[in-house]
């Protein structure tokens, strides 16, 4: 679904037993994953993931903690990015 009018290229996913989101698909600025870099608009989406496997995911190339999510619960990957189909 596309929730917020403003954003209309922004998408969330739900669970249909719940209703709850499991991913968001958005455009942002580069800097907001890496003060580093630039003001490049990127895509990026954010995955709901095992607390338990957060730190592990956080050290490959192109996933950053959540962008504007709980961070405990949350990734954002990069898009199109460095990870493969099978990561």
């Amino acid at each position: 679904e596309t929730p917020w009018g403003k954003f209309p290229e922004y998408i969330v996913f739900r669970r249909r037993n719940n209703a709850k989101w499991f991913a968001v698909i958005m455009r942002i600025s580069s800097n907001k994953l890496d003060t580093n870099k630039n003001e490049e608009m990127v895509n990026i989406v954010n995955l709901k993931a095992p607390p338990e496997l957060i730190g592990s995911l956080r050290l490959k190339d192109d996933i950053y903690p959540a962008y504007h999510m709980n961070k405990e619960h949350w990734i954002t990957i990069k898009l199109p990015g460095s990870l493969t189909d099978s990561e």
